[in-house]
């Protein structure tokens, strides 16, 4: 039987289709459409990110200020529970806080430029007896005669637009410190008004999940500020008890530089090594080198070992977790990004948590069902006693409810297991 006969030209295929060959050997043209909601959430997302990568700067400083804010709401809160004023208590904490900040730069400024002055004037001492190092080997004799015939004057012109574009770098850091400080300090002025304007727009429904999102940002923030206040402080005692051991003056002004560098991951170390090294010369190079050496040794064990272990029971975040959260901010957002990394991840965390958002390989433990439980008791009680209240009221009612509950679980927590379940409170008598 011959094969059917094909036809003589073949059929235009419409722009945005594709041909796809059928079982039949024929053809079939699948359509690629895009509907004009595809095309206006499209436009929508890339207006946001391109509004995102503009607005960068001020929602940085905004993260900053929040930050500040659940650090600093602990002990404006202890104050007005001793009958101190709202406002009178911001203006302590925060004067107390800037006038620390100024005997900290005071304590240790002086004595970095005093150390770079020292070294800059044993500059060619120095230079020379490590030129004299390198002559002893005949690989690195050539380094040696470039380091002598050195011009720091030609440096210097060289390095003048970057000198200017880190100056300019540094200005804006500071600009925009002061701004979230200043920014701090209004929200926390501010707090009721704004806290029953964000409840203002939320459904009433969900103001008890709303507020338990509040406080355990609190609480990961606290827990964040206690982590960096370890770790600044096992940092710059390290550093006094080497500089106070090897005898290299101005231990304790280079120690509490050290402790504020620490702050920033990764390069805080590095940071602080310039000074603390500098100021080791002087006591020879034998004394310099170990000290050299130990610092590098701590900032390792720093970044490897402690951070991972602080940080992981301040935070509840596995010590993997901390490490890669870490790697993961730094590449995206240099410092900044590593400086908000760990508070960010544990924030996701329990926002996967509190929100019971259902991952898709977990089960439903008989500890969820008895969350959810307790959750739409918490919303009937919040209902029942925020009925026809303002915003602003309820919300703090809202609070109040949540706060009673995290305590309740805490002690919870904190109590050992009841061998016998049947006394447990939550389970339903026969």
């Amino acid at each position: 039987m011959p094969p059917p006969a094909r036809p003589m030209s073949e059929p235009t295929v419409p722009l945005g289709t594709r041909q796809i060959p059928a079982d039949n050997g024929e053809p079939t043209v699948v359509r690629f459409e895009l509907s004009l909601r595809s095309m206006l959430i499209v436009l929508a997302v890339i207006a946001g990110v391109w509004s995102l990568l503009n607005t960068l700067p001020a929602l940085l400083v905004l993260v900053v200020a929040l930050v500040l804010v659940g650090a600093l709401h602990p002990v404006v809160g202890w104050l007005e529970h001793r009958q101190v004023r709202r406002t009178f208590a911001l203006c302590v904490v925060f004067g107390f806080g800037t006038l620390l900040a100024l005997g900290l730069l005071a304590l240790t400024v002086p004595a970095v430029f005093g150390q770079m002055r020292t070294l800059a004037e044993r500059e060619p001492e120095i230079r020379e007896s490590i030129a004299r190092y390198l002559d002893q080997s005949r690989f690195t004799a050539n380094l040696a005669e470039e380091l002598r015939q050195v011009r720091y004057a030609e440096l210097l012109r060289s390095s003048t637009t970057t000198l200017l574009t880190a100056s300019a770098l540094v200005f804006r850091i500071v600009a925009y410190s002061f701004a979230a400080v200043f920014l701090a300090f209004y929200l926390m002025l501010d707090r009721d008004r704004l806290r029953g304007a964000l409840f203002a727009v939320v459904p009433r429904a969900h103001h008890i999940r709303l507020s338990r999102v509040l406080l355990n940002l609190g609480t990961i923030v606290g827990g964040y500020i206690r982590g960096q206040l370890l770790t600044c402080a096992l940092m710059g005692g390290f550093i006094f008890v080497l500089l106070l051991v090897c005898g290299v003056p101005n231990a304790l002004a280079l120690a509490i530089f050290g402790g504020a560098m620490d702050l920033l991951p990764y390069i805080g170390i590095f940071l602080t090594m310039g000074p603390v090294v500098l100021a080791a010369t002087a006591q020879g190079p034998v004394i310099t080198t170990i000290v050299f050496l130990l610092m590098l040794a701590y900032g390792q064990l720093e970044n490897r070992v402690l951070i991972p272990l602080v940080y992981g029971r301040a935070l509840r975040l596995p010590s993997s977790v901390v490490f890669f959260s870490l790697l993961l901010g730094t590449t995206l957002a240099g410092i900044l990004g590593a400086l908000l990394a760990l508070p960010i991840a544990a924030a996701v965390l329990m926002l996967v948590e509190e929100l019971r958002i259902e991952l898709p390989g977990e089960s439903v433990q008989p500890k969820d069902v008895e969350q959810r439980r307790q959750d739409h008791h918490a919303e009937r009680e919040y209902e029942r006693r925020a009925e026809s209240m303002p915003a602003a009221q309820a919300a703090a009612i809202a609070v109040e409810i949540s706060g009673e509950r995290k305590k309740a679980e805490s002690e919870a927590e904190k109590a050992p297991a009841d061998p016998n379940p049947k006394n447990s409170p939550s389970t339903p008598a026969a």
